[in-house]
């Protein structure tokens, strides 16, 4: 792990670590930074382990193409993570390592309505959809994931 790696959750007898990096921004606040992708995008991540049960999690939604949970590091007093089921890396290559098909676009399109039925559930008032790709869009863990941030006045622009 990353000597930056900060944050810590338990769960019974697994612990957590959050990839956290943190770099100087605006007025000396610290910003989360993205890791590089891994040498295999097809390898194994911690949202696998949740997805199979060997990682518990706060499950808030399931159906048989995704699974969305609480984050164990939120930043709003709603903060949640829909995940597919089906493994992809990045959203810019989703077409690369699942092919260009209808069921490709399927899924994300049921990712985005999952979070988006998530978000009229727990954020009656807006939340924010965020999604990170790579390193300089700010993502740690190498498997798809949908951001449901919301539950308090969210500021603009976000993380610049």
């Amino acid at each position: 792990l990353h000597p930056n790696l900060v944050g810590r959750a338990a769960f019974g007898r697994h612990s957590i670590r959050r990839v956290v990096h943190l770099r100087g921004g605006a007025a000396g606040a610290k910003m989360e930074t993205g890791v590089a992708p891994p040498s295999d995008p097809s390898g194994d991540t911690i949202f696998g382990k949740i997805i199979r049960g060997e990682i518990p999690c706060d499950k808030v939604y399931e159906d048989e193409q995704c699974l969305a949970f609480r984050d164990i590091s939120p930043v709003a007093p709603t903060h949640m993570l829909v995940i597919p089921k089906t493994k992809i890396s990045q959203l810019s290559l989703a077409s690369k390592e699942l092919g260009d098909s209808p069921a490709t676009k399927e899924l994300l399109g049921h990712l985005m309505l999952v979070a988006a039925q998530l978000g009229r559930e727990h954020c009656p008032d807006g939340c924010r959809y965020v999604i990170n790709d790579g390193k300089e869009g700010c993502q740690s863990v190498y498997h798809l994931h949908v951001h449901v941030i919301g539950s308090k006045q969210l500021g603009w622009p976000p993380g610049v």
